[in-house]
């Protein structure tokens, strides 16, 4: 029988070996054996933040709290806030969101945009089989951060109750073997593709043995992942004493959807069911249902300088604050091992704009909290020359214990920004 690269790359479509083979990815050996387990979560408030209100107006450690921070004044040394930030080659445009977390270059101009991965993805690679999630992507709209590294975008959990199922319900047993029947059927077949791919060697010439190597290694990793994800259908989910949340269908309920997918999101950390979170906030043109607020958040951050709106604004963001505030309380007040889950937990808060009333995506508001990092401080970059965004993402990978050193548009990690011993 002979066998062509068509007919291997068709059985590795069906064995979803393809992907790997476009990535080449480098070795997904697990960093997490030489350390503490350590996690990423990326949260991103699409309409902005008025950063008036969140930038502070000196730089170092001595800076005094804005309004947004005072919210987080207990936490003052747990997290350090950053202005003049950006991304390179990110056009004003709502569409710079699609660049969030990925740096690709000019996603304002639709007509040939392709993404790349994104950093929570790129970690996945190499830590995802670690825990029984690699990764989860939530959102209150209708899409997420995360993206692979073919450029397609990572579905996104949307709903508490099923996310919740997710994580902690266990299926009835004929279901626990259907999933564990589907892996199995899954390794079978990569072990045919690898016996087929064998066969063709004699008869190949040496760019092509080498091309050939390579898919093997692809397979090879291939069959780690789906090992370990075997042993995953076979272990039973943690058990919390949480509740399962009701689904809130308020579309305009910025504070309700944010605060229920946040307790999720402590909780999928301490049960370590996944390290890596990305989670994008409610971002509509609905008025918010908040005391004291009559406007459309949309309208509200596109405030052109009102006054009332600003105000508005305010009440609307502070709550933003809030809610992020209960977050790293749950996670300061959670031990692991003689250490905080927020010791061991980077949460990273920003937005894909830095003034949504002129769609720039310059001058973003940043804050990164917790991960083991010397926070209490305030790095403050040119705007008009800034370091690029993603230099800080290549210091939360290190901080992984990732052997990266760059990402997307960065050359290395951020000025400034030193992890403790």
């Amino acid at each position: 029988m002979q066998f062509s690269r068509r007919t291997v790359l068709k059985a590795a479509g069906v064995s979803l070996a393809l992907p790997w083979l476009e990535a080449l990815a480098p070795s997904r050996a697990s960093a997490a054996g030489s350390g503490p387990p350590r996690r990423m979560v990326f949260i991103c408030a699409p309409l902005g933040l008025h950063t008036p209100f969140f930038f502070p107006e000196k730089t170092g450690k001595e800076y005094e709290l804005s309004p947004y921070l005072e919210i987080l004044k207990d936490y003052r040394n747990d997290f350090t806030v950053m202005s003049g930030l950006s991304h390179p080659d990110v056009g004003a445009s709502h569409d710079s969101i699609y660049s969030f977390l990925t740096a690709a270059p000019h996603p304002e101009i639709r007509a040939g945009f392709r993404n790349s991965i994104s950093v929570d993805q790129l970690a996945a690679e190499h830590i995802g089989g670690e825990t029984r999630f690699p990764s989860l992507s939530l959102s209150a709209e209708g899409f997420g951060l995360s993206w692979t590294r073919t450029g397609a975008v990572v579905p996104s959990d949307i709903f508490p109750a099923a996310l919740f199922a997710k994580l902690f319900l266990d299926g009835r047993p004929d279901e626990v073997q259907a999933q564990t029947q589907r892996l199995q059927d899954g390794q079978s077949i990569l072990d045919m593709v690898r016996d087929q791919s064998k066969t063709m060697q004699p008869a190949l010439g040496a760019p092509d043995r080498e091309k050939l190597d390579e898919y093997f290694t692809s397979v090879r990793e291939l069959e780690k992942r789906m090992a370990r994800s075997e042993e995953w259908s076979r272990k039973p989910k943690p058990k919390v004493t949480a509740k399962q949340p009701q689904n809130n269908y308020n579309s305009a309920d910025l504070v309700g959807k944010t605060n229920i997918m946040f307790d999720l999101i402590h909780l999928a950390i301490q049960t370590d069911s996944t390290r890596l979170i990305t989670m994008l906030l409610l971002g509509t043109s609905l008025v918010p249902p908040i005391q004291g607020v009559s406007l459309g958040h949309h309208d509200l951050s596109h405030h052109g300088q009102d006054p009332n709106k600003i105000a508005q604004l305010k009440t609307v963001e502070l709550e933003k604050m809030k809610s992020l505030r209960e977050l790293l309380k749950k996670l300061k007040e959670t031990k692991e091992e003689g250490a905080s889950l927020l010791d061991r937990t980077m949460v990273f808060f920003s937005s894909n704009l830095g003034n949504a009333g002129t769609h720039s995506a310059k001058n973003l508001p940043v804050l990164l909290a917790g991960g083991g990092f010397k926070h209490g401080q305030h790095l403050a970059f040119d705007p008009k020359t800034p370091p690029p965004l993603s230099n800080v993402y290549v210091s939360m990978l290190q901080r992984m214990g990732l052997p990266l050193d760059t990402f997307g548009t960065s050359k290395g990690t951020l000025t400034g920004l030193d992890a403790m011993g």
